[in-house]
């Protein structure tokens, strides 16, 4: 008899074992087949039909819904090998009028549920212009995009892209689903509305985000459509809350979720799709019930003008007239036509020009670039091509090329506030403050550690200087001007012997030995923090040269006095000093010696102490003479460049441009 009890409290213990293992398992994920019952928490237009669809917006424009899963999640992020989720939904999207609709709609993972400052539109209900791409947002998203927003560097109307802390996409491509069938990805339409699935899958261990779309009822591709590398433990909390958003403009469309399922731990349960609610029926195409005789009057007018049209193409065929040449069809989704770029700027002449493309009503800058046959054209397109593929907010983004008549048009993105150096030396304009400084000098250093060492291949820009930034609608600093930029595989040296770039921001060994590296860059960098700092050019006849002013001033112990006078001392000191200290670091004499982007970033995010530099301006902005006698084995650089020294200028190519 004394067993029993023993018994009874074994079973009791057992008992509670499976309810509180069943309650965990609840926890770390969910299924829902419809949604009527589920409780998730809703906002903005959000709502479940009677049948358990889910309706994230309607028709009207500029308006958000959001959908939350009640309870927060508990990650575990400070444990990157443990942080693992995977998430599966069905969608549909119905656009008001056929092939317009928008914005979008998106998965995203967040520290709250309140949303009730996000923008609708281009903002997707997730972000607004204030807050959209800060560290301190804590938000992973990947949005399933159907309008082309060029201040975010969309590469198209109807894309999927993984977006960490704002809309900028580190990863973006085109919708598509690989067909296991015919081992090749195929086209998909995400306003089809059509049920479309996605799987987004997140490797803690291997820190990889995979991303795959198929449509309705296809079952998961073996490859996805985007697989890239990202520590989320740095971007995600301890408790977070996973949600769908959607979001409408001037641009509308009804947003439609069928079935959701998430694991926190673990691949999520499969969604079973004979149990998914249906859809509406898709609301009727504008115009479709024309009656003959206006389909008549119609085709009629359409031979009259195509009839016209003909007669003025002939006219006007010269006027537009291109080079095309057959190894240029792989760069065809790349080049632009000159008659549209010619309509877009309205004619426009000159070195570089505004315009608006007519298909997305997108801004645009054209560049006029000479180019010289014997540098190879094919290996420059080529190479142009590839750096429309960089993807970073401080990159202007490269959109295309056209050729016409010896000349090479590069097309850019439009920045409204021209570039840099037209309000830092402007007599009309309000001067920079300090804090937008600090904020263009940092936003070129984390492009240039892109371009450095982020990016598939390392990319050596060549011509960094304020002429070459130029800042967005909110001042933001942005590099741009790719057309002396070359591209190397890394680990392996770019072989150059033609000098490029302005002088005042070459590197001494470059005019020795013609060979561009990334410290070449570094040094660029290091005399434009100074320039932003100072608010001088590096070279100024008959003054001392921008180098020189600054180490004058630090060597009689008040290295600050050589800031900007328009700044009237308002400035975090700090910040003035290590800007100043690490122009100059960067401008060092030997290339070894200079600091890499990373660190430069590091310097400035103050997670790096700068190293102790000789108050010695013979170690600054200087080459070494061999042949000279040892009292005067340093040169100034600037000296240097514009004596007639054989071993200098006669290297420098016709690319070097002086001053501005």
């Amino acid at each position: 008899m004394a067993a029993l009890p023993r018994l009874v409290s074994f079973w009791f213990l057992f008992k509670v074992t499976l309810i509180f293992s069943a309650s965990a398992q609840e926890e770390n994920q969910f299924i829902h087949h419809g949604f009527e019952g589920s409780k998730l928490k809703l906002d903005g237009l959000a709502k479940i039909h009677p049948n358990g669809l889910l309706q994230l917006t309607n028709t009207s424009e500029r308006i958000s819904g959001h959908a939350f899963y009640p309870f927060p999640f508990k990650f575990n992020s400070s444990s990157s090998q443990s942080l693992s989720f995977s998430t599966s939904f069905v969608f549909a999207m119905f656009p008001k009028l056929p092939n317009y609709g928008g914005h979008g709609m998106a998965f995203f993972i967040s520290p709250s549920t309140d949303f009730s400052e996000a923008v609708a539109g281009s903002h997707l209900g997730i972000f607004n212009r204030s807050n959209n791409g800060q560290f301190t947002n804590h938000i992973f998203a990947i949005e399933l995009d159907t309008v082309q927003s060029p201040e975010f560097n969309d590469i198209d109307g109807n894309h999927v892209g993984i977006d960490v802390n704002g809309l900028q996409s580190n990863e973006s491509a085109s919708a598509r689903y690989f067909s296991d069938e015919k081992k090749e990805f195929e086209s998909l339409v995400l306003e089809s509305g059509k049920p479309i699935q996605i799987w987004i899958d997140y490797n803690g261990q291997e820190k990889l985000v995979n991303v795959t779309l198929a449509p309705v009822p296809n079952p998961k591709p073996s490859r996805p459509l985007l697989s890239t590398s990202i520590d989320l433990s740095q971007i995600l909390q301890d408790s977070m809350y996973v949600g769908l958003s959607a979001a409408t403009g001037t641009r509308v469309s009804d947003y439609y979720i069928l079935g959701w399922s998430f694991n926190k731990s673990g691949p999520a349960q499969n969604l079973d799709i004979s149990k998914l609610p249906p859809l509406p029926p898709p609301p009727p195409t504008p115009g479709k019930k024309l009656n003959h005789t206006v389909i008549v009057s119609i085709v009629a007018a359409a031979v009259v003008l195509i009839t016209i049209a003909a007669a003025v193409y002939f006219v006007k065929k010269k006027k537009y007239e291109e080079v095309y040449e057959d190894w240029e069809k792989e760069y065809s989704p790349h080049r632009f036509s000159y008659k549209n770029l010619y309509k877009a700027t309205k004619g426009g002449s000159g070195k570089v020009y505004r315009g608006v493309l007519p298909s997305s009503h997108a801004e645009i800058a054209v560049k006029k670039v000479c180019h010289d046959s014997d540098h190879g054209m094919k290996q420059f397109v080529s190479e142009i091509v590839s750096m429309g593929k960089l993807r970073h907010r401080n990159l202007v983004q490269l959109r295309g090329y056209c050729r016409r008549k010896g000349e090479l048009l590069l097309v850019y993105d439009y920045m409204p506030n021209g570039s840099l150096d037209k309000i830092l030396y402007s007599n009309t304009r309000p001067s920079l403050n300090w804090f937008q400084r600090f904020r263009i000098i940092k936003g070129v250093a984390f492009g240039l550690l892109y371009l450095h060492e982020e990016w598939e291949q390392v990319v050596l820009h060549r011509d960094i200087k304020p002429a070459n930034v130029l800042l967005d609608a909110d001042l933001e600093g942005k590099l741009g001007d790719f057309g002396l930029a070359r591209l190397y595989d890394h680990g392996n040296d770019l072989h150059t012997t033609n000098v490029v770039g302005t002088v005042g921001y070459l590197a001494p060994e470059l005019l020795r030995n013609g060979r561009g590296t990334t410290s070449t860059d570094v040094y660029a960098f290091g005399v434009f923090m100074l320039e932003v700092a100072c608010g001088r050019r590096p070279v100024q006849p008959g003054e001392l040269d921008l180098l020189d002013w600054v180490i004058d001033y630090w060597q009689k112990g008040d290295v600050l006095d050589a800031s900007d006078p328009r700044l009237e001392g308002i400035y975090v000191e700090e910040q003035m000093e290590i800007v100043l200290k690490l122009g100059l670091f960067c401008s060092h004499s030997n290339p070894d010696t200079r600091p890499s982007m990373r660190q430069v970033v590091q310097y400035l995010d103050g997670g790096a102490l700068l190293p102790d530099i000789p108050l010695n301006s013979s170690v600054f902005g200087v080459l070494t003479a061999k042949n000279e006698a040892p009292n005067n084995g340093m040169a100034s650089f600037a000296s240097l460049v514009r004596s007639d020294s054989p071993h200098t200028m006669s290297t420098i190519d016709s690319i070097i441009t002086v001053g501005r």
